[in-house]
């Protein structure tokens, strides 16, 4: 992060990087909206069709799921920032790979030390592998505090993975209080 360093230049940045494949087939490029300090940012995996389509993070059927869980611990998109770890739509939705993952990792590094998060909320295998390195399972780190650096990290399942079970709902909801727990917001 340079001092002049601003979601604005970053977002600048993000619209002409060509850095990998994605860059080809998006149509706007999603680097991430909300709050600049805000002590929750969220991070997902990767604009999907909507997103693409609006240049902004989780406008779907996930999307509005995310909104009902920040609502549930009194938050809504305006006190949190939200970012994905690529900011351009993998084809058919796939999963990003591993050379597009570090082809953004920069952005989001930059994004996280602009935010300055008391805590950072991982949702999904792909956001946590990105954050807590190549080996992490979602299934075995769900629900329990990780770090990035200096920063509480609480790894979660996805909201998309959510709407095809919606059984999961109950242990993400443990996850989000413990969230609210460490922000100290009352539920």
């Amino acid at each position: 992060m340079t001092p002049a360093d601003s979601m604005a230049q970053i977002a600048a940045e993000v619209s002409r990087c060509a850095a990998c494949p994605l860059a080809r087939s998006r149509t706007h490029p999603v680097p991430g909206e909300g709050a600049v300090p805000a002590r929750l940012m969220v991070i997902g995996e990767g604009p999907g069709r909507q997103e693409d389509e609006a240049g902004r993070p989780f406008v779907g059927a996930a999307g509005q799921l995310l909104d009902r869980m920040l609502q549930a611990i009194h938050l809504d998109r305006s006190q949190v920032f939200i970012a994905n770890v690529v900011k351009c739509r993998p084809p058919q939705n796939r999963t990003p790979t591993d050379e597009e993952i570090e082809a953004c990792a920069p952005f989001l590094a930059r994004q996280i030390a602009l935010v300055d998060p008391d805590v950072i909320l991982v949702l999904g295998a792909t956001a946590a592998k990105a954050l807590l390195g190549a080996r992490t399972r979602i299934t075995q780190v769900r629900g329990q505090w990780q770090a990035w650096g200096e920063r509480a990290v609480m790894p979660t399942y996805h909201p998309a993975y959510l709407l095809r079970d919606p059984r999961q709902k109950v242990v993400v909801w443990e996850d989000l209080r413990q969230v609210a727990d460490r922000l100290g917001i009352p539920l």
